[in-house]
Parts: structure tokens; sequence; C-alpha cells
């Protein structure tokens, strides 16, 4: 009886002590900023933009890249994401990070409202990062803490979770005020900014950019798609000198990693160079780069190695059991440029992209634009903006590759046409890949028979399980307004 009483507090002691760390990382994470109570908005700017991206591209390689048949990281362990085998703790470095830093963004708007110099540059400039980094959490795992969050130094440390589509209406409301902030602002200093070294144009570029791309993202929903589609109207047709956005690759939200100091590509020291040639690259990123013989495919800087004479892919989602060893893969090397520090590995978004969401808008008649023109722009751009002096003709290269634009053809062709070439432009963007396939399906990806989830391919990330024990009530309000806390359950946006 003595034994099973010690037994019993023991347990009560580890539930204590575990119950006090989730509630400390939960305190921390709403109220640590990375500067102090009197930084400045041109000191907090640069380390928030660098610990984004550094987590961004982190995960892009290991979690987007498995789940989008870029890489395939082979073995028959659990927890492989190329067979959408998702571990609960997937959740926790993105939604830990991505929180932190939205109190570095937040903190920069305030401190700028209370400036004189810059004040209207910075606050649009946080407006914009906030409703960036507020997407990649709704899009990533749906209802999420918003309108309270990051409010821990006001003491409210249980932030309810707010509905998607709430969210998504108040980040529009912000990028208009942010466009509003911008229009005719200062420039920033240059040192504080390593996206556009200080120009408020491209900011604002930039900003209306990504607006486009988040209207597009809930244009299916029947409850908004009507102001959606005007609005998108607007910007591009209707009144476009009020919403400037990206002219040209030059205006690509890209933060270019110089290899000096805090601007050294994460994954130099973040990555051991035999880890990162684990991953093999997948037969589906490969092969149709090798069938429109894409100059990408055997860009330096893209260094995938060769295998037999050729460069091999592997396929993903293959059932365990099969033995399949690396074949081709990405090569590191620090006497070149590769992907591992390749300056424009630290993209948010590119022109290239913009292009793809304009040929979509015009093929579905929401915009006066030409699809095909947009589309011929998109892949140029794309394969530009990795390689500036490649000096191929489009038309030839279309041709050659048989992707020329059909007008007569049916619009899901065209959407397949489209996202493939979309794919590639949004390469190591985040979780941009995982979360358009989620809501177009496109491009199609083969199906190997491995694959758990149904075959299913994830519709979000579960929540932290932290998060479960520290704001209960909050959690479960969130589970029973959208559906179980687990990665078959679509969030607002993808749900019909």
């Amino acid at each position: 009886m003595k034994r099973n009483g010690y037994i019993l507090i023991s347990m009560m002691m580890l539930f204590v002590s575990i119950m006090s760390s989730c509630k400390k990382d939960f305190i921390e994470l709403n109220t640590d900023p990375n500067g102090t109570p009197n930084a400045l908005p041109q000191q907090l700017l640069a380390p928030a933009l660098v610990n984004t991206l550094g987590t961004n591209m982190l995960r892009a390689r290991n979690f987007n890249n498995e789940l989008m048949q870029v890489t395939v990281d082979p073995g028959d362990s659990e927890g492989k994401v190329f067979r959408y085998d998702i571990k609960r703790t997937w959740a926790d470095v993105t939604w830990n990070a991505w929180y932190t830093q939205l109190t570095n963004f937040k903190d920069i708007y305030t401190i700028a409202s209370k400036e004189v110099t810059y004040s209207k540059s910075y606050m649009g400039i946080s407006l914009i990062c906030q409703a960036w980094l507020y997407s990649l959490l709704t899009d990533t795992y749906g209802d999420v803490p918003y309108f309270d969050s990051n409010k821990g130094k006001d003491g409210n440390f249980t932030p309810k979770f707010d509905k998607q589509k709430d969210i998504y209406l108040d980040i529009f409301k912000n990028l208009e005020a942010a466009d509003t902030l911008l229009n005719a602002s200062a420039n920033v200093v240059a040192g504080s900014d390593p996206v556009f070294n200080g120009n408020a144009l491209k900011w604002r570029k930039f900003g209306n950019s990504l607006y486009l791309r988040l209207l597009l993202r809930v244009s299916g929903k029947a409850d908004v798609s009507a102001d959606v589609i005007a609005k998108i109207k607007q910007i591009v047709d209707t009144n476009p000198d009020a919403y400037p956005i990206m002219g040209s690759n030059d205006d690509s939200a890209v933060l270019r990693w110089t290899g000096s100091g805090a601007l050294t590509s994460p994954f130099i020291g973040g990555v051991r160079e035999q880890d990162w040639r684990q991953p093999g690259v997948c037969e589906f990123f490969v092969n149709n780069l090798a069938k429109w013989a894409d100059p990408r495919l055997t860009t330096n800087r893209w260094s995938i190695s060769s295998y037999q004479g050729g460069i091999q892919g592997i396929p993903s989602g293959y059932a365990p059991g099969q033995n399949i060893g690396i074949k081709s893969y990405f090569q590191s090397t620090t006497s070149t440029t590769t992907l591992m520090n390749d300056p424009l590995m630290g993209n948010i978004m590119n022109y290239s992209e913009l292009q793809f969401i304009l040929a979509e808008a015009a093929a579905k008649g929401w915009i006066a634009g030409d699809a095909a023109t947009y589309y011929k722009n998109g892949i140029k751009a794309g394969i530009t903006f990795w390689i500036p002096t490649d000096a191929t003709s489009i038309d030839a290269y279309l041709a050659a590759a048989d992707i020329v634009w059909d007008n007569a053809g049916p619009l899901d062709e065209k959407m397949e046409m489209i996202h493939v070439q979309k794919y590639y432009s949004m390469f190591y963007t985040d979780f941009e890949q995982w979360f358009e396939y989620r809501r177009t399906g496109h491009p199609v990806l083969p199906k190997g028979a491995g694959l758990r989830n149904n075959g299913i391919m994830p519709a979000r990330l579960q929540y932290p399980v932290y998060v479960q024990s520290a704001n209960p009530d909050s959690y479960k309000a969130a589970v029973a307004a959208q559906g179980a806390d687990e990665i078959s359950t679509q969030v607002w946006w993808q749900k019909q």
C-alpha cells in the first residue's frame, strides 16, 4: 500500500512538472519578443524576418518538400512524411516560431505608431508581415488565436481561437490599411530591411501581391466569393494605380542570404552536409523538368546530382519493404552556390507566383487580362528568377516542351497547366505548394501504395499537444467548431 502511495505521489509530481512546463512555454510564447522594451522598429525588423525565414526554410525542406513530392527521405520507420504519416510533434515548431515573431512584428507597429520618423512605413510593413504570418498559421492549422493572440503582456495567456473566415476578413482589412500607410511613405532605414533594402514602394507592391494570393485562396467559398472576385478585379483592372503589384523579378519579396553574420542561410550550420544529401529528389519533381528540357534542372544553383549518367528521382509514397535507395539528390558544397547557401532561398513571394495567380483569375474570367500571356510570363519569370542570364525563347521552350497554352481547353486542364508551373515557382516557399494543392487538387500528384491517411493529402497540422493542457477551454471550443484535431479535418476554405 505504501509503495502504491509513492507511485501516486510520483505521478502527481510528474504531472505538475509537465503542466508547469507547458504553462511556462505558453506564457513565453505570448510575451517574449526578441528585442527590449526600448527597441526601435529598425532594430526589430531584420531579426524578425531572419528568424521567420529560418523556420520556413527548414520546415519547407523536411515537411512541405516531402508532402509535395519535391524530395523523398527513404526508409520504413514510423513518421515518414512522404507517406502522410504525420506525428503530432510536427505541429510545434512552426506554431511556436510564428507566434513568437508575431510578437516582434506587433511591437514594431506599436513602437512605430509613437515615433515620428518612418512611422507610417514601419507600421505598414508590420501589418504586411502580420498578415503573412497569420495566413501561414491559419492555413496550416485552421482556426487559431488571432484577435486575442500575443497579449501575454496584458495578462491574457489563454486566447480564444478565432474562425478562419473571420481571420481572413481581418487580414484583408490590415492589408488595405498597409497599402494606405505605405502610399507615398518615406523609405525606411536600408540596413534594417534585408528584403527590400528600405524601399517602401516595393513593400507596398509585395503587400498587394500577397493580398491577391490570399484573396485567391478563399475565392472558392460561396459566402465570400462575390466580394473576393470583385476585389481581385479592382486591384488588377479597375483601380490598379491604387494597388501597385510586383512588376518584375526585381520586385520579388526575397530575404537574400549574403553569407555575412545574421544573413547566413539557416541551412549553414542548421543542417549537416551528410543530412542535407539524405533526402533523394522525387521522380515527379525531376521528371517534369526533364520532359521540358528545363534549364533549372541542370543549373548549378540547384545542384542535383547525377545517377548512372543522368538524373533519376525516387517514387513518392512507395510501400514499406521495397528497399529503395537514394538516387539523385540536392548536392551541398560551400565552394560554389548551391541551395544550402543560395541568396534566393529566402523567398517569401516572387513575381512568377503572382503571374500564375493572374493567369488563374483571367482563365476564370474574373479579370480582363490574357491568361496565356500571364501563363507565359510566369514560366519565363520562374526560370529567370534562378537563371537571370537565361536567353531561351519562351515560345520555343513552350513548343518544345509541349506545354503551349490552349484557350479552347477545359478549365480543369488550364488549372493543371497553371499549377504544375506554379509548383516550381513556389519551390522552397514555406508551405505554399501544400496550401495550393489543398485548395485546387493541382498539380496532380502520383499516389504510391504506401500512403497513410487513406491516401488523402493531409488537410492541416494538429494543434501542439501542450496547447491542450495550457489553454484547454479555448482548445475544446476550437475542436467543437472546426472538427476533430486530426490531419484529415479540412479547414474552412477547403470545405465545400
